[in-house]
């Protein structure tokens, strides 16, 4: 039988499953309950928005979104998105799922950080950027009912965790520095790594070798 929260079945499959488990192993408490949430935050806001996603693909889009930030995952020569995008498309295809959908997992994972075009694509493009937002900036948390957001973080509680959220995202990119140009990461390294400076997109084209 699924576990229900908040009205939201999680899903019980086998590839389910196996995420969770690889999730548990290679993330910190910290990430694994925030993962969990944002599957159950943006399944609430896809009733909300009437956005209907395959809750396995979303489950599994919500579960890796942060793997780039684990030890395991992270790596240093690309944003800290595509580690985890490019883990959900080998952990997909090993269990046999149609290219189309593991493209749309992957698209998920790699455009949770990036503004307003989640919504323009398939519901679980747009459904993991809203768990996203709903638990680390509070977008949309006003508009779900406070029940319901009762009962998810007594399930996956959610202590301290403005911290060390932005604790875990400095320490999963501050070696790769540059991988944060144009993207909202670069904040973070800015208030947190002393001397870090961002790449400035006007100064890229005003001393690019264009004579003009």
């Amino acid at each position: 039988m699924s576990e229900t929260v908040a009205g939201v079945a999680i899903p019980d499959s086998k590839l389910a499953a196996e995420a969770t488990e690889l999730v548990r192993e290679a993330a910190r408490p910290l990430l694994y309950h925030h993962s969990r949430r944002v599957y159950l935050f943006g399944s609430l806001q896809g009733r909300r928005l009437g956005l209907d996603a395959d809750p396995e693909l979303l489950y599994v889009g919500a579960m890796f979104h942060d793997l780039g930030l684990t030890e395991r995952y992270r790596r240093t020569d690309q944003r800290f998105e595509i580690d985890g995008a490019d883990e959900a498309r080998r952990f997909l295809a090993s269990h046999g799922v149609p290219e189309a959908e593991v493209r749309t997992v992957w698209e998920a994972i790699a455009l949770h950080t990036t503004p307003e075009i989640p919504y323009r694509l398939e519901p679980e493009i747009a459904l993991v950027t809203a768990g996203v937002e709903t638990d680390v900036l509070g977008i949309g948390y006003g508009d779900l009912d406070p029940q319901d957001v009762a009962a998810v973080t007594a399930a996956h509680p959610r202590p301290d965790f403005k911290r060390q959220i932005l604790a875990a995202f400095t320490e999963g990119f501050q070696d790769r520095p540059d991988t944060t140009f144009g993207t909202v990461n670069a904040d973070v390294l800015e208030h947190f790594v002393p001397g870090f400076r961002h790449i400035d997109f006007v100064e890229v084209i005003q001393n690019s070798d264009w004579p003009e």
